[in-house]
């Protein structure tokens, strides 16, 4: 039984990488706005049907990696080495994501972070699947630093992390407003 499982699950992940590997190819190709889920669902060999039952619509399917999102964020928190601030260990993880690639070459990362940013549906998901993520982190930044569960430092912590992946995500250098929005969260306001 654990051997049918196994193979299911794996039948399951194939599939889904098989359908955002063909959306991404055919939104680089060809636009966002010009391809349909058919397109997408007939580039990978399914069914539309098949392909709803594995994303949610067509933004999700640039966005394939959401669960592992939450994961990471709460992990910056609490697996930081012992004396390195929640700021600076969120940077970390936000730089990771956003600036650096894991498994692709730049130029394949540069070309989907250009598909993000030129296309309004998705640089709007991006932000709001950032987003959902806020209550999950204030919660791990609160009990990981011995705060109240609902202390607003926290929630706020959270939130302005999150948004600075936006922040960079629509600046001409993204690092640079990176390192502006973890400064300040890290030193506070400076009008000098």
């Amino acid at each position: 039984m654990d051997a049918t499982v196994g193979r299911r699950e794996r039948k399951k992940a194939a599939t889904r990488r098989a359908l955002a590997d063909a959306a991404l190819n055919l939104f680089l190709e060809h636009g966002y706005d010009r391809v349909t889920l058919r397109d997408v669902a007939e580039a990978a060999d399914v069914s539309t049907t098949t392909l709803l039952k594995h994303f949610p619509g067509k933004e999700a399917l640039v966005f394939d990696q959401e669960p592992d999102q939450e994961a990471g964020l709460l992990a910056a928190v609490h697996d930081r080495p012992p004396g390195r601030s929640v700021p600076a260990a969120l940077r970390e993880y936000v730089e990771r994501a956003h600036l650096r690639t894991t498994g692709t070459d730049d130029a394949a990362f540069r070309a989907f972070a250009e598909l993000v940013r030129t296309t309004p549906a998705l640089s709007e998901y991006s932000h709001r699947m950032w987003a959902r993520h806020q209550g999950a982190l204030a919660r791990a930044i609160a009990r990981d630093t011995g705060a109240e569960a609902d202390d607003p430092r926290c929630a706020a912590l959270a939130r302005f992390a999150l948004e600075a992946s936006a922040l960079a995500r629509d600046a001409d250098d993204p690092a640079r407003a990176l390192d502006a929005a973890f400064d300040l969260l890290e030193n506070g306001w400076n009008a000098g």
